[in-house]
This record gives C-alpha cells, sequence and structure tokens, in this order.
C-alpha cells in the first residue's frame, strides 16, 4: 500500500532555506569570535554584542533549522515549543530561586 504525502503536510525545508540558515549562522558565530580575538573592544561591548547576536542565531536556528513560524502549518509547532520554553524557563528559574532562599534563610 503506497502512502501518499499530500495527507501529511509536512515543511520540509528546501536547499536555498538550508544554505541560508548557516550563512547566517557561520557569520553570527564569525562576528563575536572576530570581537574576541581581535580584544580592542571593552568587556561591555563585547558581552552586548554577544549576548545580541547569540538571540539573533537563536531565531535563525529557530526559522531555519527547525521551521518554527506562525504559518498555517507551522502555528502549532510553534505554539508548542514557546509552551516548552515557558515550562523550563519556569522550572528552572523558580527552583534556583527557591535554592537562592533556602540559603539566604540558613546563614
Amino acid at each position: 500500500m503506497a502512502h501518499s504525502h499530500d495527507s501529511h503536510s509536512t515543511y520540509h525545508g528546501t536547499v536555498k532555506g538550508y544554505l541560508t540558515g548557516f550563512v547566517l549562522s557561520i557569520i553570527l558565530t564569525a562576528i563575536p569570535f572576530w570581537m574576541v580575538m581581535e580584544g580592542d573592544f571593552s568587556t561591555s561591548v563585547k558581552f552586548w554584542t554577544i549576548s545580541i547576536l547569540a538571540v539573533v542565531q537563536i531565531i535563525v536556528h529557530l526559522k531555519y533549522f527547525l521551521h518554527l513560524d506562525f504559518t498555517h502549518e507551522g502555528k502549532p509547532n510553534t505554539l508548542a515549543f514557546l509552551f516548552s520554553a515557558l515550562i523550563i524557563v519556569l522550572v528552572v528559574g523558580l527552583s534556583l530561586w527557591i535554592i537562592y532562599e533556602s540559603n539566604a534563610m540558613m546563614m
């Protein structure tokens, strides 16, 4: 029995999309690497540049490699990812808060 791919409208990226994501990832990695190796920038400039480019790189990976977007096909996956990320941030953040407060009470 042959399976039709039309029944499962999954989105798979194109070669162009993967190459775009790859090139952007290389650029977003090379810039902070160059800044650190050059050594001419202040610590705060390096920190903020690396932080901002890290967030941009996360967005590039989510869009080009994980195909998370708000189109009709990608919206359920994107919302599931965002919900999972929220739960993880809450669990980790609140655990750290509890540990910090427990340590403060014991001092």
